[in-house]
């Protein structure tokens, strides 16, 4: 509950500069509203309902063989009542077209949250949702967990009118092998997940906004670097909150668990298929390795001591190692559309800096970027401590006015 009573306690306590519309203004009367009751709403349905794991049913199954379909094209759609969310919302998953990153095609899992009622006129506006670190191996997937992974912010969303458009991710739920960490792939999946969720929910409108938190967030700056090239115009910016970081640094390496350097080394494999793990992990490391990819825990879940004698001395000047750095480097590739960079000057596992190195390049490069600090001496408090600060840059993009930006 440490999040929502950070919400209730602080979600108006920081001033603000902008002016706020009449719409916003009633938007954000009932965010004050609507956050006590979905908090005691999402306890109850944890008390209810104990096992919040859920199976992997053929659903998820890819087809065999794979129809033809363009990137977005929609595979199947089935309704579901498994979630315990506190909105009054119907629930699609989904299994669509998207495209790894040697251009294969692969199905990807997501779930389609639409609220209850009359939709506005051209349909629910839309928030892409780029979940976090949910590990690489199948049943990790967060529609495959009762509360999505994010079960109360998704909660909200929905009960403030925005359909939520939630992907897996491919890998994750389907049956082709997870590019865990790798931005453009999972961006990639994000911009697919629209077209597919529009064709199974009419009532789902055109105009969308990606939003994501901890690796999310490098997943929702991807998503604008990427629309830099596809240019959709119902794309109007992107919400990159607590997690975005920098290429991995040497100077970092030391500070994280072995966990963190398996997937990634998984995630190389999945995206240059002749990268050997081996030239990248120590011997002895091997049998953890396959446990680690095995398994959904999270990535702070190992011990740090002795991590680094699980590496093999020289594992950063393998040339996979190097590409794969290079292509999850943000802020080189101009995006298209606004951008709020959210930051946590306080979260000692992602330093603001690394965040504040990321958004010069994008500024330098002439991204439209409004960069805020959270100083939340508790990790995870900024999701909810920025929650009015969210809604009121997506009220502006909605309403079709200029983007503010602070890049110095």
């Amino acid at each position: 509950m440490l999040f929502w009573s950070s919400l209730r306690s602080r979600i108006f306590r920081r001033s603000f500069s902008i002016s706020v519309s009449a719409t916003t203004a009633r938007l954000l009367l009932l965010l004050t509203l609507a956050v006590p009751a979905l908090s005691a709403q999402n306890q109850q349905a944890r008390h209810h309902r104990r096992i919040q794991r859920l199976p992997v049913t053929r659903f998820y199954d890819d087809p065999q063989p794979m129809p033809p379909g363009k990137p977005g094209g929609l595979i199947r759609v089935e309704p579901t009542d498994d979630y315990d969310l506190a909105a009054d919302f119907s629930a699609l998953r989904i299994l669509y077209h998207s495209r790894d990153a040697g251009g294969r095609d692969v199905a990807v899992s997501a779930v389609v949250l639409v609220p209850d009622g009359r939709p506005p006129a051209g349909g629910w506006p839309v928030l892409a949702w780029a979940h976090g670190f949910s590990a690489a191996a199948r049943q990790c997937a967060p529609s495959l967990l009762r509360n999505l992974y994010y079960g109360p912010l998704l909660s909200m969303y929905v009960h403030l009118g925005y359909a939520v458009v939630a992907t897996d991710y491919a890998g994750l739920g389907t049956q082709s092998r997870s590019a865990v960490m790798d931005i453009p792939s999972n961006a990639a999946d994000v911009v697919n997940s629209i077209p597919a969720a529009r064709a199974a929910a009419p009532q789902v409108g055109a105009r969308w906004i990606a939003i994501g938190s901890s690796l999310g967030a490098n997943v929702a700056v991807g998503v604008a670097e990427m629309e830099g090239k596809l240019r959709d115009p119902n794309y109007l910016g992107s919400i990159a909150i607590s997690g975005l970081v920098d290429a991995m640094s040497e100077d970092r390496s030391k500070d994280l668990p072995f966990r963190t350097f398996a997937l990634l080394a998984y995630g190389i494999k999945t995206v240059y298929p002749d990268f050997d793990p081996n030239d990248m992990l120590a011997k002895d490391a091997v049998p953890a390795y396959q446990q680690v990819v095995d398994s959904c825990d999270s990535l702070s879940s190992s011990s740090q001591s002795a991590e680094i004698e699980m590496l093999n001395p020289k594992w950063r000047s393998n040339r996979f190692v190097e590409q794969f750095f290079t292509r999850n480097t943000l802020g080189e590739t101009p995006a298209y559309g606004p951008l709020l960079v959210i930051a946590d000057d306080q979260d000692p596992a992602v330093p603001s800096s690394l965040a504040a190195q990321v958004v010069a390049r994008m500024c330098r490069q002439g991204d439209a970027v409004q960069f805020e600090m959270f100083s939340d001496p508790q990790p995870g408090l900024v999701l909810g401590d920025s929650v009015r600060d969210q809604m009121v840059w997506i009220q502006a993009r909605l309403a079709g006015r200029p983007a503010s930006k602070n890049c110095r």
